[in-house]
């Protein structure tokens, strides 16, 4: 939340069980733009704040993997 947003966003999310996630915003041509997070973390809920103030206004992908779960989800950045 939110979005649209500019040009700071909030990604909430909760996993299960412990383990290692990875959470990377991608561009609409699928480049990867930035790694929010790629770490070990504690199951639960978390968030992630992803400053896209040296971006362009556009469409963005964010995808996060935990195991075996995959989520992706489209973010709109309006400056």
């Amino acid at each position: 939340y939110p979005n649209p947003f500019n040009p700071i966003t909030t990604l909430e999310f909760g996993i299960p069980v412990d383990g290692e996630i990875s959470i990377a915003v991608y561009d609409l041509q699928g480049r990867l733009v930035e790694t929010l997070r790629n770490q070990h973390i504690e199951a639960g809920y978390h968030s992630a704040i992803w400053n896209a103030d040296y971006h362009s206004s556009g469409i963005y992908f964010v995808m996060l993997v935990a195991g075996e779960y995959r989520k992706t989800q489209k973010l709109m950045l309006i400056k």
